[in-house]
């Protein structure tokens, strides 16, 4: 049996930091991998040895899979543990990190391969018995973006009519609402077919996209599974994560409010379906929608961990021996060829778990990422609050990663026991320098339709799109958030999870103008205009440029396309008018409040 007693971490940020504190438990030495963007991050001091891989871009840092093995060989390391995103479900990594004699924190490259592709898996999950939504792989002569003949666009719309409007177009290799977008009309599909293939190359190196359709109002609820080399495979219940925003989990809680126990014993026997079908090997999850008459679909399987793992780890016991279950460990274990010493029957839920995401972004202005450095950070205490953090004072926010800054979880032993502590530890929390959604979450928490159980998707969507609402009369606005970097403040000009940027004057504007000035000193002072200047929100590359000098635009209309911490934002149109100079080209790095488009 292989033992690790070296391992390599290909990730950064808290998951990062949460491998490297069971590592120091299980006496396992830790090497962290950094981008010279985080020289001088919180899990770069903490492990043991730390290695630099490059520059913070894709062909040179976190994603260069050659240049990761390459540095866990140097260190002497035993294994890689890839975390989540970047590597963690690419195939290819995987085989050639066995290629180089070390072991794959994972399942096996062909798992990965077959379930990493969204497409696959829907087939397989066919193929156990599990149901999926209704859907198809976008084939390029029939849906292709580039094409606008009547008798091409007339057989589109008969292909997607099929399945029926809205629906979604997906990443085959996504995850973490990269690459999706929703689509109401065959009008929206061509440009939302383009987006979503561009915003799925980068994050995943795989434009591939399909089509599925959108149920209306469900609940977003997951499986984790666990199995080892030796056959055994057990789930352990189900976690939901059905609030988020731009297709991506704010808050997550086990058990679901929603499940009776037929249908939670139901879908834990889907997922070890599923998982069996392709002898799954290390932990895993499978993810499904269920819609409000309990009608279950199969929605994707994340072959690693997941962001919200602590929800779990809060919850399940494992009988005597193992009351309480790291799934870190676990990983490593299975790793190592270890057999699970406990049964589906030693498994049980005990109380009940909330997670809350705290993200560097501006809720009220449309959930935009921000960047900066960390100047204070308090966090809640309690025996039964748990923060899994990236980030200290001193820290820097940058445009390069994900705007995940830290995970809060609390444990009660009722549903409202855990609401009363997650309130309570929201409000201990305190990040300043950037903007977070901290104030937002503390009024998800609040909101009586949260506490009653009432968590679709859209649950964003329909109680908070005129956010921030101000709970008493001159209540004051938290720091973190009046700290914004972004100069717009026109909350009503903002549609919340599309991503999308209504450019203009602020509601306030001598008021932004200071605020966004004194939160941020290298922002240039906005300057009188003739007409409107589109500005950069925050610092970014251009990804696409669809206006040129002279073209008139509608109001809503798409100027650019700026990506920004793996994310896409779309800037429009305020008004109608036209274009009268264009400071910006496709591949352009651009910084906050650089002018972009100026309109007459």
């Amino acid at each position: 049996m292989a033992r690790i007693t070296r391992l390599l971490i290909a990730n950064r940020g808290e998951i990062a930091v949460r491998i490297i504190r069971t590592c120091r438990r299980l006496g396992i030495a830790s090497v962290a991998v950094y981008s010279e963007a985080d020289a001088g991050a919180l899990h770069v001091r903490l492990a043991d040895e730390a290695v630099c891989i490059g520059a913070p871009s894709a062909q040179e840092s976190y994603l260069h899979g050659e240049r990761i093995i390459a540095a866990a060989q140097r260190a002497g390391c035993d294994a890689i543990h890839p975390g989540y995103g970047f590597l963690a479900e690419n195939a290819d990594f995987a085989q050639a990190v066995a290629d180089a004699g070390l072991l794959f924190v994972g399942p096996t490259p062909d798992v990965i391969r077959r379930m990493g592709s969204k497409i696959a898996a829907r087939l397989i999950a066919q193929q156990a018995g599990v149901p999926v939504a209704p859907g198809f792989e976008i084939e390029d002569e029939r849906l292709s973006a580039e094409r606008d003949d009547q008798s091409f666009l007339d057989a589109r719309f008969a292909i997607l009519n099929s399945i029926g409007f809205p629906l979604l177009i997906k990443a085959s290799a996504g995850g973490g609402g990269r690459g999706m977008r929703i689509v109401t009309s065959i009008d929206e599909f061509g440009a939302a077919l383009e987006s979503a293939r561009r915003e799925a190359f980068k994050a995943f190196g795989d434009d591939r996209v399909y089509v599925e359709k959108c149920i209306a109002r469900p609940r977003h609820i997951e499986v984790q599974v666990l199995g080892d080399t030796h056959g055994n495979l057990v789930h352990l219940f189900e976690r939901e994560c059905s609030i988020q925003r731009r297709h991506q989990k704010l808050v997550e809680e086990s058990p679901s409010p929603f499940l009776d126990v037929a249908l939670r014993e139901r879908m834990g026997q889907m997922a070890i379906a599923l998982a069996r079908a392709v002898n799954y090997t290390n932990a895993g999850t499978v993810e499904f929608i269920v819609d409000p008459e309990r009608n279950v679909y199969f929605l994707e399987m994340n072959t690693r961990l997941q962001v919200e793992h602590p929800v779990t780890e809060s919850v399940v016991l494992a009988g005597a021996r193992w009351p309480a279950l790291d799934l870190v460990e676990w990983q490593l274990r299975i790793a190592q060829g270890e057999p699970l010493p406990f049964s589906q029957a030693d498994l049980r839920q005990c109380g009940h778990a909330i997670e809350c995401r705290v993200v560097a972004e501006d809720p009220a202005n449309g959930f935009l990422p921000v960047t900066g450095h960390i100047v204070r950070v308090v966090e809640p205490l309690g025996a039964d609050v748990r923060v899994d953090s990236g980030i200290e004072r001193g820290s820097e926010v940058t445009p390069h990663y994900d705007s995940l800054l830290a995970k809060l979880v609390v444990r009660g032993e009722t549903r409202g026991d855990a609401i009363r502590k997650m309130d309570a530890a929201l409000r201990d929390y305190a990040i300043e320098g950037v903007a977070t959604n901290l104030a937002l979450l503390r009024d998800v928490i609040a909101h009586p339709a949260f506490r009653r159980g009432d968590t679709t998707t859209d649950f964003i969507e329909r109680y908070f799109t005129s956010w921030p609402s101000l709970r008493d009369a001159g209540a004051e606005r938290p720091t973190t958030l009046l700290m914004s970097s972004n100069p717009w403040r026109q909350r009503d000009r903002f549609r919340i999870g599309e991503g999308v940027v209504h450019a203009g004057q602020p509601a306030n504007r001598a008021r932004s103008e200071a605020m966004s000035t004194a939160a941020r000193p290298d922002v240039p002072a906005r300057r009188p205009s003739v007409g409107r200047q589109i500005e950069a929100p925050m610092p970014g590359q251009i990804v696409d440029v669809r206006v040129r000098v002279g073209d008139a635009v509608a109001a809503g209309a798409t100027l650019v396309v700026l990506e920004a911490m793996k994310m896409e934002t779309r800037l429009t149109a305020p008004a109608a008018g036209r274009v009268r100079r264009v400071h910006c080209v496709e591949g352009q790095t651009v910084e906050r409040g650089q002018v972009l488009v100026e309109l007459e």
